[in-house]
């Protein structure tokens, strides 16, 4: 995908390549002797995530480039604050286009990840509600659940029914299902 990729921004007239990088390891070496203005970082892996977050490539504006996502991986990425955030499925011109607003000083987020974003919104969970879903997703009956966080038993039935009710769950298992997908907990 790499060679495609360079392929692609390399047809263009006001895009120079500069270098390639095999894999997310090589790219901090290469980006410090090439000095390129923008940098195309994969974060699919642990190792691409690091070296966004790192901030060793401050020089470099950063596109960012990943798979589909969850919305709860995607607030995580967003949150490493790179200028730019791409779909490994994007058309071809949507990376020179997010390439080019880079280069100019802008942000670019691709429309699919950005709707994704949107698309989540905002925790419905109090803290206590997180709490007592992390214990129910390790397994943990209602009576311990209560007797851990010095709960009566219908005050943590209570929070089950509205963790429920408020993520829109068909049940105990479904909630949290959607909370770990959501980004909740």
């Amino acid at each position: 995908m790499r060679g495609a990729f360079a392929a692609l921004l390399s047809r263009e007239e006001d895009i120079e390549v500069v270098a390639e990088a095999e894999g997310n390891g090589e790219v901090l070496a290469r980006a410090q002797v090439c000095r390129p203005d923008v940098v195309v970082i994969g974060v699919d892996s642990e190792e691409g995530e690091e070296i966004a977050a790192g901030g060793e490539l401050s020089d470099c504006r950063m596109l960012l480039l990943m798979a589909s996502t969850t919305p709860e991986r995607l607030r995580r990425i967003l949150a490493l604050r790179a200028p730019g955030l791409i779909s490994t499925n994007a058309p071809p011109d949507r990376l020179v286009h997010g390439v080019r607003k880079l280069v100019r000083g802008q942000r670019f987020i691709d429309p699919e990840f950005a709707m994704v974003a949107l698309d989540a919104g905002e925790n419905p969970l109090t803290p206590r509600d997180v709490e007592i879903l992390c214990l129910a997703a390790e397994g943990m009956p209602t009576r311990d659940i209560a007797e851990r966080l010095s709960l009566s038993l219908a005050t943590v039935r209570n929070h089950l029914s509205a963790i429920t009710r408020k993520t829109g769950g068909r049940n105990r298992i479904d909630a949290i299902r959607i909370a770990r997908e959501s980004g909740w907990m």
